[in-house]
């Protein structure tokens, strides 16, 4: 696969089809992108495991945390990478060892590691690299766009506006 671009349609399908995602690097410091993105998927439906093992046994937003990813009582769809490159071949082996497999990959912005992504695609999971699910999401639903940055989307339907906070879905078209 080229992982210098994805095709929306992919990354699309990839969000509409995970449920659950083991976040590697997960940060209790409500300062770091981890953590806002952690509230963000939470805030979208998805059950998310944080992993982390100098927090482990503790909460975080209501997510209880895990040392490794071995220690997740339950399958995850997607591990996704909140750590740098070179940790993230030990993370996609951590992964791979994982009994069923995950179905993706995702490495966070900036996280990038070829080699690492090589095995994982043997395997057969599907390998997104240097790109944020917050972001994807945020850009695919239009939420971005709603906001006033260019999400690349073009749309006539306006936003029905209601009480609140406003949060858009990728399933609307």
């Amino acid at each position: 696969m080229n992982h210098d671009s994805y095709p929306d349609e992919l990354i699309r399908s990839i969000l509409k089809s995970t449920k659950t995602i083991a976040m590697v690097g997960a940060s209790g410091n409500d300062n770091r992108p981890s953590y806002f993105v952690l509230k963000y998927l939470l805030g979208r439906g998805y059950r998310v495991f944080p992993v982390n093992p100098g927090l482990a046994g503790k909460d975080i937003l209501g997510a209880r945390v895990f040392a490794s990813l071995a220690e997740i009582p339950e399958p995850v769809d997607m591990v996704e990478i909140f750590r740098n490159s070179r940790a993230a071949d030990g993370i996609v082996d951590e992964a791979l060892a994982l009994d069923p497999l995950p179905k993706v990959i995702w490495m966070q912005l900036t996280v990038r590691n070829d080699a690492a992504a090589a095995r994982a695609e043997a395997k057969g999971i599907t390998v997104i690299m240097n790109r944020c699910p917050k972001i994807e999401y945020g850009r695919l639903s239009g939420e971005i766009g709603w906001t006033g940055v260019n999400s690349r989307i073009l749309s006539s339907k306006k936003p029905a506006m209601l009480r609140g906070f406003q949060k858009f879905t990728i399933d609307r078209r």
